[in-house]
Parts: structure tokens; C-alpha cells; sequence
């Protein structure tokens, strides 16, 4: 009888729950990855940082710290993304309560807003966008509308470099770089010091690798 069911009226509430929890937990588990590549490659890029500045080259070194910043948020937007994606998982567990009462599931603002936010993530964005369409036929939330205004990465890491940077530099370096003054200032080169290619193809390796994550 449920098979005669299933094929007239598809997954039960319940079926259709477990399905986008499972879904769910897999997109966890890839933002756990991705922060894993990223702690690494940023771990790469402050040791690069330490060994710039120890050669006295603060404009590389300052080159390389705004990654760091940049790898810092985001970190931090996929903790946040992580921890949005366990709220959907509640919230959908709290309607399989609903289902034993009401008979079917029910309209979700919550899940709608979180849901929209996740979409925004280009980790996880092709797989939300499946999730809320099928959210969408359940009835747990409305169609969503395309959110054309995009964050400038850029210019909002411009914006609050100088200061993000120097205690970047200050905290790597423990206290040496950091208070120099402006972004532009160099510190005095050693006498002995030459043009050190190797410490230079270094630092834009740890770029490209940091850079392929933040763009992934």
C-alpha cells in the first residue's frame, strides 16, 4: 500500500525530510573541507608573511596579509553558512513534529530566510538552489527572488585594509611590522640584504593557492 502511495503521491512528509537533512549533512561535511584547505593554506601564507618581514620587505609582506584578511572572512562566512545549514536541520525536524498534528508540512519563513542566505554562498549554491525548489512545491517556502545586489570583495577589504593589514603584520610579527605608518612604508633594508627572488615566487605561490580557494 505505501508503494501504491508513494508512486501516486510521492515521498511522504517524513521521506522528504530525511532526504534534505541527508542533503544537508553532505553540504556540511564540504564547508568542513573547504575550512580545512583554507586553515591550511592560510597557515602557509602567515609563515610567508613572518618571513617577508623578517627580510624587511613590508610591501610584500603587506601584499600578502590583505590574502590573510581575505581568507579570514572567509572562514568566517563558512562557519556562519555551516551553522545556518544545522538551523534548517532543526527547523525541518521541528516539522516532522508538526506533521503528526497538522497531517503535512508547513510554511517556514525561517527556513526561507536561511535558505536564501545559503544560496548566496557559491560553495553550496547549486545544491540550495535544488533544495528550495523543492522546498518551494512542499510549500515551506515562497519563491525566492534572485538577489542581484552583490558584495564588492574588493572594495570592502580596501575599505578597512590599513588597519585589518597592520594588525595582521603586528600579530605575526610580534609587534616588528604593523605600526610603520601608512600602507606604502617600508622599513629600512639591511645593508647585506639582496633581492631575494626565492622569497618573492614563495609569496606569490601561497597568493595563487589562497587565491583559488577564495574564488572556489
Amino acid at each position: 500500500m505505501q508503494t501504491i502511495n508513494r508512486f501516486f503521491y510521492g515521498p511522504t512528509p517524513e521521506e522528504r525530510v530525511r532526504a534534505w537533512q541527508g542533503k544537508l549533512r553532505s553540504e556540511s561535511r564540504q564547508l568542513d573541507r573547504e575550512m580545512r584547505q583554507l586553515e591550511a593554506a592560510t597557515a602557509k601564507a602567515r609563515t610567508t608573511v613572518k618571513q617577508l618581514a623578517a627580510k624587511g620587505d613590508v610591501k610584500s609582506a603587506r601584499i600578502l596579509a590583505k590574502e590573510v584578511v581575505r581568507s579570514n572572512k572567509q572562514k568566517d562566512r563558512l562557519s556562519v553558512s555551516k551553522a545556518r545549514l544545522g538551523s534548517i536541520g532543526t527547523q525541518l525536524q521541528q516539522q516532522l513534529a508538526m506533521v503528526k498534528v497538522t497531517g503535512s508540512l508547513q510554511k517556514s519563513t525561517e527556513i526561507m530566510k536561511l535558505s536564501n542566505s545559503l544560496v548566496k554562498l557559491p560553495q553550496i549554491s547549486q545544491a540550495m538552489r535544488e533544495m528550495s525548489i523543492e522546498l518551494t512545491k512542499a510549500g515551506i517556502i515562497e519563491e525566492m527572488l534572485e538577489d542581484t545586489l552583490q558584495m564588492d570583495e574588493d572594495e570592502e577589504i580596501e575599505e578597512e585594509a590599513d588597519a585589518e593589514v597592520d594588525k595582521v603584520l603586528f600579530d605575526l610579527t610580534n609587534g616588528k611590522l604593523g605600526l610603520a605608518g601608512s600602507a606604502g612604508t617600508e622599513l629600512p633594508t639591511p645593508q647585506d640584504q639582496l633581492e631575494d627572488d626565492e622569497a618573492e615566487r614563495v609569496m606569490e605561490e601561497a597568493r595563487r593557492q589562497l587565491n583559488g580557494l577564495l574564488s572556489g
